[in-house]
């Protein structure tokens, strides 16, 4: 994952022919839309753009916010680019309400320790981000598994500090418990799916 800044080192762009592979795009969102616009013009083959996404002060913010969002779904339309939001913390209703109202369910979410209430996110959890000292037990309950990006200034800090993540926090494929709400709505359980128990390191034997 890469912390857009504004421009690209050349080494990036001859990087990715040769197989590197870019998750997400996290953008500093103060001008979303031409940001977004200078990422996808250098055909990195990203998965996500990610933006922050504040609670909309006003009925014209929230406009302001949707027409964004519509502009960059067209332009991402026929990349295979999703578009994340980072939501700031307590943000989540508001913002969730009003992509509801515009039937925006393309758009999904990046989750980060600042999150308050994780599972009406959580069909739409695409990427996250957190620090070396994250609790991440309230995304395994609800089987999040895709990668969690850790800052990180260089090579050995960041090899060090996501080994020790990993250590706390093995992966988990698939949800504890069923959730029984999804963006806002009842989640109509299916009888034919069976969720099974985790396998939890007991840290003092370093056994399953």
């Amino acid at each position: 994952m890469l912390q857009w800044e504004g421009g690209l080192h050349p080494g990036w762009s001859r990087a990715v022919p040769r197989g590197l592979a870019i998750h997400a795009v996290h953008l500093p969102g103060e001008s979303a839309v031409e940001e977004a616009l200078d990422v996808l013009r250098h055909g990195l083959g990203l998965d996500f753009l990610v933006l922050p996404a504040r609670r909309p002060e006003s009925r014209e913010a929230g406009f302001r916010f949707l027409g964004q969002l519509e502009t960059l779904l067209e332009a991402t339309s026929g990349r295979g680019i999703k578009l994340a939001l980072h939501l700031d913390a307590g943000a989540e209703p508001a913002v969730l309400d009003l992509l509801r109202q515009a039937h925006g369910e393309a758009v999904g979410f990046c989750w980060h320790p600042g999150i308050q209430d994780a599972e009406p996110l959580a069909d739409r959890l695409w990427c996250g981000v957190c620090d070396k000292d994250s609790d991440l037990r309230p995304l395994q309950v609800l089987g999040y598994r895709w990668d969690m990006a850790l800052a990180a200034q260089e090579p050995d800090t960041f090899r060090r500090e996501a080994q020790a993540l990993e250590a706390a926090h093995p992966a988990v494929l698939f949800p504890a418990e069923m959730p029984t709400t999804a963006l806002g709505r009842p989640v109509v359980p299916d009888a034919s799916v069976m969720f099974g128990r985790h396998l939890v390191s007991d840290d003092s034997r370093g056994q399953a």
